[in-house]
């Protein structure tokens, strides 16, 4: 998924949380599980990788931590946009009130 895109993500976290319990159940291969499914076999890796993840099983930034970093990227973004502009803004009023 391209980042800052709009992409909806094809699959219900409902459903990637089946599809790990699945795997993880039914003794059958990833490729089986994913062809199965529909799914492509990178899809359930990572959805099985990042299970682990937020089960503890493995290192790495949990689903709730992803999401809070996400959002706080998009808020400093916003944040730096606004100082820019207020930056800007200053500059044009000291050189208006320089000028009366």
């Amino acid at each position: 998924m391209p980042r800052g895109s709009n992409f909806k993500k094809p699959y219900t976290s409902e459903f990637r949380r089946e599809a790990v319990e699945l795997y993880r159940s039914g003794g059958r291969s990833l490729n089986e599980v994913a062809a199965g499914l529909g799914v492509s076999t990178e899809s359930l890796r990572l959805w099985v990788r990042q299970a682990d993840v937020d089960g503890g099983r493995r290192e790495g930034l949990s689903s709730e931590e992803r999401q809070e970093l996400k959002e706080l990227r998009r808020k400093v973004k916003t944040l730096e946009q606004e100082r820019e502009i207020l930056r800007k803004a200053a500059v044009f009023f000291a050189r208006e009130s320089e000028t009366r």
